[in-house]
């Protein structure tokens, strides 16, 4: 039997009749695998051209707001909800229409996937509902979504944040706890450097003592230890470098690592209740568990730099106390299978009259609310997209769903009501969770933040784009006061239209007369300038290593930290969204290292030069390994043809779809490369044949050439001769690399570094011929290789200009 999936109107309708279709006619099978492939393509694009609940025109999924290779912008554009106008959203908000309410609670990683359940679900105690309509129950059941969604995550590794470590010290024959605690914090410090730490002391029988406690992993110049044995290693080695060991032997050693500030501050409070005497790096007392939780809430979590691999997010959807379950319940399934269509997701409805969790545990909350987790990369590789233009539109769906189920509901912004600028999770910290969650502040600044928006305090932003806005929003609750009808409408619209009066005569009033203190008296827009220049030589730089990277990071968190110095308060929402923006950036940059490296440890796997379990600190080990195997020409040549199809790849990756002519020339770039490469190969470039194994499309590419039936009979007698010649070559270095093996180390490193600093400069030198040829303004030929692509430095550059703009435009919707 066929299934015609336009019969069914929603979206989770479509995707359960696919579901069982495909279960009775065969299952998911191994053998199936590729019809699979073709149904969730198809159910895409079913949710994109109509589905989500049968919104009438504007309706379907916008592919998850995603950003990829596979994704068309024409699917995008055509599933975008059509924007409602500002006066009929507040009109409806006056007349008692509830905002929606769409929060982006938290990212995880795969590993975090099974706890997030757990939450989501009370311990299995709830039914929970999947992307296709099916529902799950039970521990079993929610055990088995971590093996289905798998193939979908990076499984990057969290950041080691903090360590658990020890120190023994010899006899000091010291008398005084005080002296006694001022040579461990030396004996430390010696050790640690500047990073932030705090122990406790037991004495042992012969005058020793043992020292326990946790250390922040990142120092203050970007170093981060790995909290294992090898780090141990190296702290011993400084410290038996330093003067303090001529006082005192003391052996260091680390128990454990974790990450984040929810990791630091349970092993702190666990230290602070085993010992009556805990101390951090400054002498100061840790007395109970809420300091242990204060001083790494808000004085180490700034040292920590953490990071963690998004591969689901966590997003909860809310309603006023008194809504309908169901028809909130149907709200949000349209919502899910509208924006996330192709995404694999769940969710769960908290009832309060249903909630197994206690008030006081954080249950029952006096509103019903769902909670989805979401895998952010689709089947078909897409990415989701969280930007502030994202999230509106997230927002404005979810209205429309719940309009459409009987609920009356608007996307509201707070520019439009004078509310200040919602706090967010890092900002405080909760104290209780009955009913609604109380929290404080982590810092002065965060705590004010907090206090102005659970107050109601009104808040105008001052930037010119969120002024033109204001501006639009009091005309139209002018228009809304002038309508008349309903008298408590009317009040309701003059109310808020005199907030933006007041706020907008004020911000005035304000502007005119620090005129000259902005301009001349403020080191804001110096700041500024300089997290600009930081945040662009990210881009100058096409591939980075670890060390590069971080030093990287800490000259933008520098600049960031100088630029929130100079903030003004009621600047202070912009600067938060450009701190956000910039480490969007960093992020991303992260991103590119940690593919780079993965790239290197998997050719150097291939070629099995180094055991599995070996850390790789070197970065030439690879291309040694390659060198030992192939030759040094054969491998030099191989790169360079590598490094320009990695050009094109990665144009391709960053241009916009619907850049018709942009792309098509990357395209056009990138088979060129491809065939060349192939060329390389067919002449005996080993290298290249080895790198195919691992890149199907440049298998691809040799495949084809080597099927061509016409190549001239001189062009396989030049591929024989250039494979002897290679041969000869290869015998001539192991010939020269056995002669040399006497050569002691140094020898040797230096030889490598010169032949790597050669391959880098003949590198540089091919792209100073490029930037060249551009810069003449000559046509592209194909008789000459070092014009056939546009320098890889002025590319990236324009396409940072193009995004900008395209960020810029989005906010600006």
């Amino acid at each position: 039997m066929e299934i015609f999936f336009g019969a069914f109107t929603s979206e989770w309708e479509q995707r359960r009749a696919a579901l069982l279709h495909e279960m009775s006619s065969g299952g998911r099978g191994a053998s199936a695998e590729e019809e699979m492939r073709r149904r969730l393509k198809q159910l895409a694009q079913l949710g994109a051209a109509g589905g989500g609940g049968g919104s009438g025109g504007a309706s379907g999924g916008r592919g998850s707001a995603s950003k990829g290779r596979g994704a068309p912008r024409a699917q995008v554009t055509q599933a975008a909800t059509v924007a409602r106008p500002m006066e009929a959203r507040l009109a409806a908000v006056a007349k008692g229409s509830q905002p929606a309410v769409v929060k982006m609670a938290s990212y995880g990683g795969g590993a975090r996937v099974g706890a997030m359940l757990n939450y989501v679900s009370r311990g299995g105690e709830l039914k929970v509902e999947n992307e296709s309509g099916r529902i799950l129950e039970g521990r079993e059941e929610l055990a088995r979504i971590r093996g289905d969604w798998d193939h979908l995550f990076q499984n990057r590794a969290e950041s080691r944040d903090i360590g658990s470590f020890s120190v023994e010290i010899a006899a000091s024959g010291l008398a005084s706890d005080e002296a006694l605690h001022e040579q461990v914090r030396g004996t430390l410090t010696s050790g640690f450097g500047d990073r932030r730490y705090a122990y406790a002391i037991a004495k042992n029988e012969g005058g020793s003592v043992t020292v326990q406690g946790l250390v922040v992993l990142r120092s203050g110049q970007g170093e981060r230890l790995t909290g294992d044995a090898k780090a141990a290693g190296i702290i011993q080695g400084r410290y038996d470098a330093s003067a303090a060991a001529g006082e005192a032997a003391a052996k260091f050693s680390f128990h454990g690592y974790g990450n984040g500030v929810e990791f630091g501050a349970s092993r702190l409070r666990g230290l602070v209740d085993r010992h009556d005497d805990v101390r951090d790096d400054r002498g100061q007392p840790i007395a109970n568990e809420k300091h242990a939780g204060d001083l790494v809430q808000k004085e180490w979590r700034g040292e920590l730099h953490s990071r963690k691999s998004r591969d689901v997010m966590h997003v909860i959807m809310s309603a006023r106390a008194g809504t309908d379950v169901a028809a909130f319940e149907g709200a949000v399934r349209d919502f899910l299978a509208h924006q996330f269509a192709g995404h694999r997701y769940v969710f769960a409805i908290h009832d309060p009259a249903s909630d197994p969790k206690e008030a006081g545990e954080g249950g029952k909350r006096p509103h019903v609310h769902a909670h989805a987790i979401v895998a952010m990369k689709s089947d078909s590789g897409d990415r989701i997209e969280t930007t502030p233009a994202v999230f509106r539109e997230w927002r404005s769906v979810m209205a429309e769903k719940a309009r459409e189920n009987g609920i009356e509901m608007e996307m509201t912004d707070r520019r439009e009501f004078a509310a200040p600028p919602a706090f967010t999770r890092t900002q405080v910290r909760p104290v209780s969770r009955e009913g609604r969650t109380e929290h404080v502040g982590t810092s002065e600044a965060a705590q004010a933040r907090y206090d102005a928006k659970r107050g109601g305090r009104r808040m105008v932003a001052k930037s010119d784009r969120s002024r033109e806005y204001i501006i639009k929003a009091q005309e139209s609750w002018q228009k809304i006061t002038l309508v008349g009808g309903d008298r408590q409408v009317v009040a309701y619209a003059a109310q808020h239209r005199e907030y933006l009066e007041s706020w907008l005569s004020t911000a005035q009033t304000e502007t005119s007369s620090t005129v000259i203190r902005a301009d001349f008296g403020s080191n804001f827009r110096i700041n500024l300038a300089t997290l600009q220049e930081m945040v662009l030589e990210g881009q100058e730089l096409r591939e980075m290593s670890r060390a590069e990277f971080e030093t990287y990071e800490k000259k933008v968190e520098t600049a960031l930290f100088k630029l929130e110095r100079s903030v003004s308060a009621d600047d202070r929402a912009d600067f938060d969204e450009i701190a956000g923006l910039a480490r969007d950036f960093v992020n991303q940059k992260r991103e590119l290292v940690d593919l780079y490296e993965q790239r290197k440890e998997a050719l150097a796997e291939q070629v099995g030069d180094a055991p599995r379990s070996e850390p790789r600190d070197s970065a030439n080990d690879e291309r040694d390994a390659a060198v030992a195997k192939h030759g040094e020409a054969v491998v030099e040549a191989g790169n360079e043809a590598m490094i320009e199809i990695e050009h094109y790849r990665e144009g391709l990756d960053r241009i916009e779809a619907g850049s018709a002519d942009r792309k098509e020339g990357m395209q056009a770039g990138l088979n060129r490369a491809l065939e060349r490469a192939a060329q390389l190969a067919i002449e005996g470039n080993s290298y290249v044949r080895d790198v195919a194994d691992q890149d199907p499309g440049l298998k691809r590419a040799i495949e084809q050439e080597e099927s061509k039936s016409d190549r001239p009979e001189e062009v396989k007698d030049k591929a024989a001769s250039n494979a002897e010649t290679v041969d000869e070559q290869q015998r001539d270095l192991r010939a020269d690399e056995e002669d040399r093996q006497p050569i002691d180390d140094d020898a040797r490193a230096a030889h490598e570094l010169a032949s790597t600093v050669d391959a880098t400069n003949r590198l540089q030198d091919r792209l100073n011929k490029d930037r060249e040829a551009v810069q003449r303004g000559g046509e592209t030929t194909r008789t000459d290789p070092a014009q056939q692509h546009i320098p890889r430095l002025e590319e990236l550059e324009r396409e940072q200009i193009e995004q900008r703009e395209r960020d810029r435009d989005d906010r600006d919707r």
